[in-house]
C-alpha cells in the first residue's frame, strides 16, 4: 500500500492535528456532567469550598476511539491510499499538439471505419495527430498526469496538469487545425517552463505533427531537447498555394483596378496551374501559367469598376490542401463627392470645382434653391438663402445680414496679408501681396480657423460641427486670387477637410493571417495611424522606423488609415509554412511501452470514505443526542408503567 496525494510526513502532521483536536474537545466537554435533583433544600453552599486536585479523565473512551478510527479512514481517502506497489515516481507530459493552418491538409487515402464501404475515406493531418495522441495517451500509466497544449502561432494549454484521461481525451478531440503557421520554439520552451513548476517528476514533452513552421527568428534559441519525443504525421508536400494578392488603382486611369496575384509551389514538381477571378459573381479575368517548385510566380490583371465589389480567386485544380486555393478581397468603392452650385453666373466657379477630381457638381440659379437634406457639399454664391442649408456649405461673398458668421466691417482696396499656417485648409497655400477689391471682415468665434486674413480681420473662416462650414468675405474669381495657383489649392483643401475620403488613396490586399507589415510614409506619425478590424474596434500595433507591424490569429479584414492612405487588408489565407523542422538527433520517436507493475494498484479511497461515515454514524447513534434522546423515551415510559405489588 501506499499514499498518492500525501507522502507519510504529511499523513502524519494532518492526523496529528486532528487526534489532539478531538482529544482537548473531549476533555473539555466532559469536564462537568449535568446531575437531576429532587430538591435544592438540604444543598448549603459552603464559605471556603474544599479544594480538590483530580485529574481530567474521558468520560466515553470508546465514543473517542470510534471518532479517532473514522477520522484515520476519511483521511486516508483523501490521501488516496491505493492497495499494490506504486509505480515508480508519477511524472509530469506535456503533449504538444500542431494545430496550425497546415494541419488541415489531406494526408493519404485511407479506408474509413465502416468495414462495407468502397470508396477510401480522405483523412486530414488533423485527424492522424489525434489519432496518435489518444495512443500516446493510453500508453501511460495511470499515476502520471498529462497536460495539452494546443500550438500555432500561439501557444495555448488546453488543459492543466490532469490524472483524469477523460478530460484530455475531450481536449483532443476538441482540437481542430488553425489559421496560423506552426511556432515550435515557443511551445518547446513553454513544455519546459510548465514541467519545471509543476509538483512531480518532470517526464516526456512530445510532440505530435507534421513539423512545418514558419521562418521567424526564434526568440528560444536554448530550448533543451533531451526529454522530447516526436510521433510525426507524414504530410503530402505536393502543395500550389496563393500566397497573396494586391490591388491598386492604376495612376493613368483611377477607374481601373491593377491586380497582383501571387502563387507558390511548395512541391518538387512542375505544375499547370489556372487562376480565375471573378467581381460580384462575374468573370474578370482567367490566366494559366506554370508553377517551378519552390518558387513565387506573380499573375497581373486589370479590372475596370467604380463600386464596391468583392473580388475571389481561385487556384485550379485542387489539391492537398484546398485552403489555399481561393483567397476573397474586398474592393473599396471609388470615392465621389456631389457639389451642388447655386450661383447666378456660374461660369466664375466652373473652373474652380471641375479642378478638383471626383467632384460631381451641378449648377442652378439662386431662384431654384432648395435646403432639403442630402450628402454632398451646397455652395452658395453671393446671396442669403431663405433657409440655411442643412449639409456642408460654402458661403462665398454672404449679404452682411445674413451670413453664418457675424461680420464685423465691410472693407474696400485692402491688400491680403497671408495665410494661416497651423491648419492643413492652408496647406501648400503661399500667395501674398494680393488686392481684394472689396471684402467682408468677419467677428470670428474662438474654434473658428482663420484661413485668410486682411490688416482688418479675417476674409475666410472655417467653422467645424455638425456640418461644416467655409465662408468667404469675397469672390475668389473676382479678385487676384483668379490668376494664382492657391484658388483651385484652397478649394482642395476645404474640399479634403470636408470630405477626407475624397482624398484617400486606398488600396487592397489579401494575405494570410498572422503577423504583417506595412510601410508607412517618411513623415506619418504614429499618433495619426489606426488599425481598425472589419467591426470597427482597434486593434493593438507597433511602429518602428516606417515600419507598422499587427497580428491577427483570425480571418476578417483589417483597415490600415494612415493619414489620407487606407490599406484593406482581406486576411482569408491561411498562414503557410516556411521550412521543414528538423528533429534533434537525441529525440525518441513513435509510441512509448510504459510498462506498468504486474501488481496493478488499485484505489481503496471509496472504501475507506464509507467506512469513516458508517464509523462517524455509528458513534452518532451510539453517544450522540441520538443516544440521550432515546434515554429519555425509556425513563418516560417507565414513569407511566404501572407498579404492582408481590402479594403477601
Amino acid at each position: 500500500m501506499y499514499l498518492l496525494n500525501l507522502t507519510l510526513g504529511q499523513f502524519l502532521a494532518l492526523f496529528g492535528s486532528i487526534a489532539a483536536t478531538l482529544v482537548v474537545l473531549y476533555l473539555l466537554d466532559r469536564s462537568r456532567r449535568k446531575q437531576v435533583v429532587a430538591t435544592l433544600r438540604f444543598w448549603i453552599a459552603a464559605d471556603q469550598p474544599p479544594v480538590v486536585h483530580r485529574r481530567k479523565r474521558i468520560q466515553q473512551p470508546f465514543s473517542l476511539i470510534l471518532q479517532l478510527i473514522s477520522m484515520l479512514l476519511l483521511l486516508l481517502a483523501i490521501a488516496q491510499l491505493r492497495l499494490g506497489a506504486p509505480l515508480a515516481n508519477p511524472r509530469d507530459h506535456v503533449m504538444i499538439l500542431d494545430t496550425s493552418a497546415w494541419m488541415a491538409a489531406f494526408g493519404p487515402a485511407a479506408f474509413g471505419p465502416a468495414a462495407s464501404s468502397a470508396r477510401p475515406a480522405r483523412r486530414t493531418l488533423m485527424d492522424e495527430a489525434r489519432e496518435k495522441a489518444r495512443a500516446y495517451l493510453k500508453s501511460l500509466p495511470s499515476s502520471d498526469r498529462v497536460m495539452l497544449v494546443r500550438a500555432d502561432a500561439l501557444t495555448t494549454p488546453a488543459t492543466a496538469f490532469e490524472y483524469k484521461r477523460e478530460k484530455i481525451l475531450e481536449a483532443i478531440a476538441q482540437s481542430t487545425a488553425g489559421s496560423t503557421a506552426l511556432n515550435l520554439d515557443q511551445a518547446l520552451a513553454f513544455a519546459h517552463q510548465a514541467q519545471a513548476l509543476g509538483s512531480h517528476r518532470q517526464g516526456e514533452i512530445v510532440y505530435i505533427g507534421a513539423g512545418r513552421v514558419t521562418a521567424q527568428p526564434t526568440a528560444f534559441p536554448n530550448v533543451p531537447t533531451d526529454n522530447l519525443r516526436v510521433l510525426p504525421i507524414a504530410d503530402p508536400v505536393e502543395n500550389c498555394g496563393l500566397r497573396k494578392i494586391g490591388v491598386r488603382r492604376s495612376r493613368t486611369d483611377p477607374d481601373i483596378w491593377e491586380i497582383y496575384v501571387s502563387v507558390h509551389n511548395y512541391g518538387a514538381a512542375l505544375k499547370n496551374l489556372t487562376v480565375n477571378l471573378t467581381a460580384g459573381g462575374t468573370p474578370a479575368g482567367a490566366r494559366r501559367l506554370l508553377a517551378h517548385p519552390g518558387k513565387d510566380q506573380e499573375l497581373t490583371f486589370e479590372y475596370r469598376t467604380r463600386a464596391a465589389a468583392l473580388l475571389e480567386a481561385k487556384l485550379l485544380p485542387h489539391d492537398a490542401f484546398p485552403d489555399d486555393d481561393q483567397a476573397v478581397l474586398e474592393l473599396p468603392p471609388q470615392a465621389s463627392l456631389a457639389v451642388t452650385v447655386y450661383s447666378d453666373d456660374p461660369d466664375l466657379l466652373r473652373p474652380i470645382v471641375g479642378a478638383v477630381p471626383r467632384v460631381k457638381a451641378t449648377f442652378h440659379p439662386t431662384s431654384q434653391y432648395r435646403s432639403a437634406a442630402g450628402g454632398g457639399l451646397v455652395i452658395l454664391d453671393r446671396f442669403r438663402p431663405p433657409s440655411p442649408p442643412l449639409s456642408d456649405a460654402i458661403w462665398i461673398e454672404p449679404p452682411a445680414q445674413g451670413a453664418p458668421i457675424p461680420v464685423k466691417a465691410k472693407l474696400e482696396g485692402v491688400r491680403f496679408e497671408g495665410w494661416c499656417s497651423n491648419s492643413p485648409l492652408c496647406a501648400g497655400l503661399r500667395s501674398k501681396d494680393l488686392r481684394l477689391p472689396s471684402t467682408l471682415v468677419f467677428d470670428v468665434a474662438p474654434d473658428d480657423i482663420k484661413i485668410g486674413q486682411t490688416q482688418g480681420g479675417p476674409v475666410i473662416v472655417a467653422r467645424g460641427g455638425t456640418t461644416k462650414t467655409v465662408v468667404f468675405g469675397f469672390h475668389p474669381a473676382v479678385s487676384d486670387l483668379r490668376y494664382e495657383l492657391a484658388t483651385p489649392l484652397l478649394f482642395a483643401n476645404i474640399l479634403r477637410w470636408m470630405a477626407p475620403e475624397l482624398f484617400r488613396h486606398s488600396t487592397a490586399a489579401a494575405g494570410s493571417v498572422g503577423t504583417l507589415t506595412a510601410e508607412l510614409d517618411p513623415d506619418m506619425r504614429p499618433e495619426n495611424v489606426r488599425v481598425l478590424h472589419e467591426d470597427g474596434s482597434p486593434l493593438p500595433f507597433t511602429t518602428r522606423g516606417h515600419t507598422l507591424r499587427f497580428f491577427t490569429g483570425t480571418p476578417g479584414t483589417v483597415r490600415v488609415l494612415a493619414g489620407d492612405r487606407e490599406t484593406v487588408y482581406s486576411l482569408t489565407l491561411p498562414e503557410m509554412w516556411d521550412s521543414k523542422w528538423e528533429i534533434p538527433a537525441g529525440a525518441k520517436r513513435g509510441i512509448p511501452a510504459f510498462r506498468e507493475s504486474v501488481a496493478v494498484s488499485r484505489d481503496l479511497w471509496q472504501i475507506l470514505a464509507v467506512l469513516g461515515g458508517i464509523g462517524l454514524l455509528t458513534e452518532w447513534i451510539l453517544f450522540g443526542r441520538l443516544s440521550r434522546g432515546a434515554r429519555k423515551v425509556r425513563a418516560g415510559f417507565s414513569v407511566l408503567r404501572p407498579r404492582f405489588r408481590k402479594a403477601s
